[in-house]
């Protein structure tokens, strides 16, 4: 029988072997939009792991950066598909896809897995967001997704950590607008919602995992401590909202779960075959009438709408190259 214990201040539940998705933990997700799960990772796994993520010399090869509008830039590794190292272990691990499982209600598979590096002073940040204000435009149908992100490093507000607008996620999709490279919500929307939403910042000890709606409104300020601020995001899509355009993440790929246990007993500490890296193209908004690409890609594009489609393959002049 599983359980759900809060922590002694209040501030999410402690994960144990036995915890799991009690009708607590699934009205408070539905109704807050995200849980803190502490010790997500337990001190061996999370060591293991920055240890891997740090000694990967795949991640310098392919990372990226996005201007943050604020003079930075926000850095991160992405890649699609799960193998047999740590970080798949993770993402497949039942702490992990198990609980998304139960939280959106169905089979999950991996939408995408990335490393998010703010780096000492120079970190970039992130505005407010949704991450379905952007999936949506791949052809993702419903907000059936999620994201497990994990704190590889002491997230807090001197190094920016995670701030959320509590429940906002009931509010639905917003509008984006292109700001410096990244999408952000509406300005007057998030106003309004900040007065009903409260802002709370989600202060993380290395292991712990905040887990949250794909609507969910969130950011991160910029860094301006010495102390580096490193997570490990996984991102779920429900099998059943299989995306209807083809696009850089990936469609359903039937995800084969782990036991916790084989994150530990993971022999291959970081592995390049297979993962599919990729860097995500910049946010960019459209000029045309309508989009070269037909609505084979997506649908006709609105002049100055968002595009965050990667069509440039495809012969569209107005994204900007990688």
């Amino acid at each position: 029988m599983g359980e759900s214990v809060r922590t002694t201040d209040g501030t999410g539940y402690q994960y144990t072997d036995n915890f799991d998705v009690t009708d607590e933990v699934k009205e408070q997700y539905d109704r807050d939009g995200f849980i803190i799960l502490r010790n997500f990772l337990d001190t061996e796994e999370v060591t293991n792991l920055r240890t891997a993520l740090e000694q990967d010399k795949t991640l310098e090869d392919n990372y990226y950066t996005r201007d943050d509008g604020e003079g930075n830039q926000a850095k991160m590794a992405n890649w699609n598909h799960p193998v047999d190292d740590i970080t798949g272990m993770i993402g497949r691990s039942d702490k992990a896809a198990g609980t998304m499982e139960k939280l959106l209600g169905g089979e999950v598979y991996q939408y995408h897995a990335k490393v998010v590096m703010k780096e000492p002073f120079t970190g970039g940040a992130f505005v407010w967001h949704q991450d379905y204000g952007v999936w949506y435009h791949y052809g993702n149908l419903f907000p059936n997704m999620g994201t497990v992100w994990i704190a590889v490093d002491r997230a807090d507000r001197t190094n920016g950590c995670l701030q959320i607008l509590l429940g906002s996620h009931q509010a639905g999709r917003l509008e984006h607008v292109k700001v410096g490279e990244q999408a952000r919500a509406d300005q007057e929307r998030v106003e309004l919602l900040a007065k009903t939403c409260p802002l709370t910042y989600v202060q993380l000890d290395p292991g712990d995992a905040v887990i949250f709606h794909c609507n969910l409104v969130h950011r991160s300020d910029q860094n301006h401590s010495q102390n580096r601020r490193w997570a490990y995001l996984v991102c779920y899509n429900r099998a059943s909202n299989d995306p209807v355009y083809k696009h850089h993440y990936p469609n359903y790929t039937p995800l084969i779960k782990v036991p916790n246990s084989r994150i530990k007993g993971c022999d291959t500490k970081t592995s390049y075959e297979g993962k599919n890296f990729f860097k995500d193209p910049p946010i960019s908004r459209c000029e045309r009438n309508a989009c070269p690409t037909g609505t084979d890609v997506r649908r006709t594009s609105v002049p100055g709408e968002i595009c965050p489609m990667d069509v440039r393959s495809l012969g569209c002049a107005v994204l900007p190259g990688p």
